[in-house]
């Protein structure tokens, strides 16, 4: 009784305060609904990107050995909270407001969807730009963890942080400018449709300079030069990483149609898949072929670097096309990741060969396949090179990738090499030895472990 007389009251004080006449008002219009509902879709869209840092910290974790592994995980994190708050204060900006054609010259201190006049180039879609931002700031994360796996086991965790801040703020949004945000390679219709290009070719560069400048880590090339394999402590944990990726890719490239209607975005999800499922499968023959047996972590960098590659041709391609995009890019991956290795490069969890081989690839792909109705569905562009369009597509695919490599590489190496004589970017030879677990941060990963091991270790002498 006395719970229907509270009910009774609370609904008199609703009515006493919104009147009958309002709930008689008509409800919302449609384009009110469509709004809501586009931004519905890319905010669970901005979910699925941001959760894949979840992925790349399983990933990269168990690529590296025990000692290292929480140091490795916890980066994760970090470069989350860089990407944010650069990102919010000049990236945002540079990357997509208003400006010239190599950056953007407004839209600083981003406060909120006010702020819309200064970001022309994001006007094309309703969805609020509260969630654009969120949205474009998951990718900025995404390129930040890419360079993350180049420093892998040696780099100082200062090192990682500047160079973080200096490549969100410097490099990816003008990466980003250019092909989003109204630049110049936009004026010329370069096709990357969720990034190829401007988020793994990105990372991928800055990562592969990282990696040269660090040199090899200790033990990783015997007294002839030749590559000593040093596997990750956990096979499991690579495996479960690579499936969160997949997963998270389905917001990564059809999130990117920022709408769900017309049912676009399930085209794109379709193209996605199929390249995924081709890569690994192609990856894991060319390892098979090479070593006399199948081999797992090649399987899994093939399914990234498939999904790398069709991340740009995704919304351009038809399915065939993507399953050529998807094997060549799962087989191309494995055989330069050995030849790069044996070339003297140390990439932990081979960063370079996964997004930015595959990055190139993808970006060249549309040149190659992208075909007339869908370059007209999604308006940039022309036709490839395979359905009538000549050589104009992949000449500017080909100059985009070119453009962006050499910008990346140019002001990574300066801002590195700069750190490197001031301070130096690599740990001392005992705290490498020892694992940045405990020699950054005072604790491992796996305490319990690690102590045995290192009684084991203390016993034998």
């Amino acid at each position: 009784m006395k719970r229907k007389w509270l009910c009774f009251v609370l609904a008199m004080l609703t009515l006493t305060i919104y009147p009958v006449s309002a709930f008689a008002a008509d409800g919302p219009t449609a384009p009110d609904l469509q709004i809501g509902l586009d931004t519905a879709f890319t905010y669970l869209a901005f979910i699925l990107v941001f959760f894949m840092q979840a992925g790349f910290a399983m990933l990269e974790a168990g690529s590296v050995r025990m000692k290292n592994a929480g140091h490795v995980a916890g980066k994760t994190v970090l470069t989350l909270a860089i990407a944010s708050i650069c990102f919010w204060a000049l990236g945002f900006g540079l990357g997509f407001g208003n400006g010239n054609s190599f950056f953007g010259t407004s839209g600083f201190g981003y406060g909120g969807d006010s702020m819309a006049s200064s970001f022309d180039s994001l006007a094309f879609s309703d969805v609020t730009l509260n969630v654009k931002f969120l949205f474009q700031m998951a990718f900025a994360a995404v390129s930040l963890a890419i360079v993350s796996g180049g420093m892998a086991e040696r780099a100082k965790l200062s090192v990682y942080i500047i160079f973080g801040i200096l490549f969100s703020v410097f490099i990816y949004p003008v990466v980003a400018h250019w092909v989003w945000g109204g630049g110049w390679l936009a004026t010329m219709g370069m096709q990357d449709y969720a990034g190829s290009t401007v988020v793994h070719l990105t990372g991928a560069t800055a990562a592969v300079v990282a990696t040269i400048l660090l040199k090899p880590r200790l033990g990783k090339f015997n007294k002839e030069g030749k590559p000593v394999i040093i596997p990750g402590h956990n096979q499991v944990f690579t495996v479960l990483g690579v499936i969160i990726l997949w997963f998270g890719w389905f917001g990564f490239n059809p999130g990117s149609a920022l709408s769900p209607m017309g049912g676009f975005f399930g085209y794109v999800a379709l193209t996605t898949n199929i390249a995924a499922a081709a890569g690994g499968l192609a990856a894991l023959v060319a390892s098979w072929l090479y070593f006399g047996k199948s081999d797992i972590p090649a399987m899994l960098n093939g399914v990234l670097a498939a999904l790398v590659a069709i991340t740009g041709a995704c919304a351009f391609v038809e399915p065939w096309a993507a399953f050529v995009i998807g094997i060549v890019a799962g087989a191309f991956t494995f055989m330069t990741s050995q030849w790069l290795e044996r070339a003297g490069l140390d990439d932990p969890i081979y960063a370079f060969s996964v997004h930015g081989i595959a990055g190139m690839w993808g970006a060249v792909s549309t040149g190659l396949f992208a075909t007339p109705e869908l370059v007209e569905t999604v308006g940039i562009g022309k036709a490839g090179l395979f359905y009538g369009g000549g050589v104009h597509q992949l000449g500017v695919q080909v100059l985009g990738v070119i453009g962006t490599f050499a910008f990346v590489a140019i002001l990574s190496f300066v801002f590195l090499y700069i750190m490197k004589l001031v301070s130096g970017i690599r740990v001392t030879e005992e705290e490498e030895l020892m694992g940045l677990d405990i020699s950054e941060h005072g604790t491992y990963g796996y305490p319990e472990q690690m102590k045995l091991i290192s009684e084991s270790e203390t016993s034998k002498h």
